[in-house]
């Protein structure tokens, strides 16, 4: 069996759900959907591009804790509550991840784990 290694971002949904931020195997890291978790576990406050730079700092912080970088994403999923945060939500995600270029899905969805959270975001990454 390869080898894991874990890591966690100290959200409270991982203890409570069973699970880590990211996880690498061999020379892939994924990232769980990542939601905008402030440290001290309340939602990052603000518009739904204030929410996905957090997700993308917690993203990017979990990939690096694992041996990446941002440049090692081959792949996100961004997912969000109303259409009309997609312009904002993908520019951030093009300031964060737009070196790489990883195929990415933007979808809506009706609710996330929190009422306030208007953005939640998953990656992929292959290290070289």
């Amino acid at each position: 069996m390869t080898e894991r290694s874990r890591t966690s971002s100290g959200s409270p949904f991982e203890q409570q759900f069973g699970f880590c931020r990211a996880i690498r195997v061999g020379k892939r890291i994924i990232v769980a959907g990542t939601g905008p978790i402030d440290p001290d576990g309340r939602s990052t406050a603000g518009d739904a591009a204030a929410q996905a730079e957090r997700c993308c700092a917690l993203i990017v912080a979990a990939i690096e804790d694992l041996g990446g970088t941002a440049r090692h994403v081959v792949r996100t999923r961004m997912l969000l509550t109303d259409p009309a945060d997609q312009e904002a939500v993908g520019a951030v995600h093009a300031r964060w991840f737009g070196e790489a270029r990883p195929a990415a899905t933007m979808q809506g969805v009706a609710w996330l784990c929190r009422p306030e959270w208007k953005v939640e975001i998953e990656a992929e990454a292959i290290l070289d």
